[in-house]
């Protein structure tokens, strides 16, 4: 495979984005969104094939130098993220299409924009560029936020930008101190020099602006105030994407530049535990669907880093199939709940009964959605589990029964608070109100008695249902897939292929 492909992953979303901002005909910026993922998917496809007999892939621009130029690298583990990045923004877009949302200004143009960097940062091999890469993310996530111009969504938006700026300046001071230091910020380049400790305290600043991205505790009170706060659709965006992007290049980072844990490994550890349980127990206190599922995001991002606490191929594996099944499950409880809410107007415990009678099927998605974050059969979340308590045992005693605690406890206590989101949005008493669309307007009307046909749409329940089926797929040919997790695990382990590739 010619390795010139690779920049078209950021270069295709990037034209479509500029087209669909200076035409702005639904069809256009519908077809547009679409024709762009499917590429996107069936590239990452054909390069997950390609890397079953070849490690790694480089492409240079403006190399003259061996590790100088703007670097894109393709493995195992950045090929599975850009297929299912790549799905997932299709699916997603859709539900928005379906909800009507795409008609507001730019949204489409912002989502591509959004791809752009995504793909830029699952490909980047430069640290520097990682970091515009992730600003390439951000900057349309800031519009997204806010994207209907409501005055909740304006004020999330703005605290989501502070939020940001501040973490992406100490990236980018991280990058600088680590070019200071070592005098490039090719991650090839940088390979195995973590034992020096001026390399080391530099990324553990680069690592700390990665985790405050991805949601850790104690920096995560940004994303369960500004996820909730965006519509469904967008949710399922940045649920499945953009938290994960921080946490994936967590993983390249750390896994490249130290041979073997970090000298601050400890203090990890105790985020990673107090990420699992505080996310967990969170979800207690919150009365909307979308805001319980935003702290088990939190708890998700913890129980995903146990990959990297633990650095054994077999927990890394472990850990990136939870990332997976999380990105997967996550987006599709977001966009059942989105079904919901465009139905009867609302998320809250005190406004939704009896949608188990009321909409079986909708009930139903919900049911294995739910049991997949829980981690039971016949859904993924149950060899995520299992996967993560494995790799857990690998560790050193006793932060290995911590972790394994961890996600026990953590498993215990979501089944508990989400049984309470079921009892009250999904059994109970039938409803007597809801709030219908004002067809006058883009906000909903007053509340109205229900009436007999308001019930969710099946065109508003098969993104859901079709995510949530790939996880109870995912269980069933668990033993197919699990060797593509092997091999990106075995790349991050040994960096040989990726260095070579990169630097020759």
């Amino acid at each position: 495979m010619n390795s010139a492909i690779l920049p078209l992953f950021v270069a295709v979303p990037l034209l479509f984005a500029g087209g669909t901002a200076l035409l702005r005909g639904p069809l256009v910026q519908r077809t547009a969104l679409l024709l762009a993922s499917f590429l996107t998917l069936a590239g990452g496809v054909a390069l997950l094939v390609f890397h079953q007999n070849t490690p790694a892939l480089a492409h240079s621009i403006g190399s003259y130098l061996p590790g100088v130029g703007i670097v894109f690298v393709s493995d195992s583990l950045s090929s599975l993220l850009l297929v299912v990045v790549a799905f997932l923004t299709m699916v997603s877009g859709i539900f928005l299409m379906l909800t009507g949302e795409d008609r507001y200004r730019f949204v489409i143009p912002l989502i591509l924009m959004l791809s752009t960097g995504v793909n830029g940062a699952l490909l980047t091999g430069d640290l520097f560029n990682m970091f515009v890469w992730v600003e390439v993310m951000l900057l349309p996530s800031y519009a997204l936020v806010a994207v209907t111009g409501s005055w909740r969504r304006l004020g999330i938006g703005r605290m989501f930008v502070i939020v940001n700026i501040i973490t992406s300046t100490i990236l980018v001071m991280g990058v600088g101190l680590l070019y200071g230091a070592y005098g490039s910020v090719n991650l090839a380049a940088l390979a195995g020099t973590g034992s020096n400790p001026q390399v080391s305290l530099a990324t553990s600043l680069i690592l700390f602006a990665l985790l405050v991205k991805g949601g850790v505790v104690p920096v995560h009170g940004w994303l369960p105030r500004a996820y909730p706060a965006t519509s469904a659709g967008i949710m399922s965006l940045f649920a499945g994407i953009h938290t994960k992007i921080g946490i994936y290049a967590a993983y390249r980072v750390y896994t490249t530049i130290f041979d073997g844990p970090a000298p601050w490994l400890p203090v990890l550890t105790v985020v990673v535990i107090v990420t699992i349980i505080v996310g967990s127990f969170s979800t207690f206190g919150e009365s909307r669907i979308r805001g319980a599922l935003a702290f088990q995001m939190v708890a998700g991002v913890g129980q995903i880093l146990i990959g990297l606490v633990v650095l054994t191929e077999f927990s890394l594996a472990a850990g990136l199939f939870y990332m997976v099944h999380h990105m997967i499950t996550m987006a599709g409880l977001v966009l059942a709940s989105g079904a919901i809410e465009n139905t009867y107007g609302s998320g809250r415990f005190d406004r939704l009964s009896g949608l188990m009678r009321r909409d079986p099927w909708t009930a139903a998605i919900f049911a294995f959605g739910l049991a997949s974050l829980v981690g039971l059969p016949p859904t993924s979340g149950i060899w995520g589990k299992i996967g993560l308590m494995g790799a857990a045992a690998q560790g050193p005693s006793p932060e290995s029964w911590w972790l394994i605690g961890s996600v026990a406890l953590a498993s215990v206590v979501s089944l508990m608070a989400l049984q309470r989101l079921w009892r009250e949005a999904f059994w109970g008493a039938p409803m007597k109100q809801y709030l219908p669309d004002d067809p006058t307007t883009t906000s909903r009307g007053v509340l109205t008695p229900i009436a007999d046909d308001a019930r969710v749409s099946w065109r508003l329940q098969w993104p859901a249902f079709m995510l949530i089926g790939i996880s109870v797929l995912l269980f069933i040919v668990i033993g197919w897939v699990w060797p593509l997790f092997e091999s990106a695990a075995h790349g991050l382990i040994d960096v040989s292929a990726y260095v070579k590739a990169v630097l020759g």
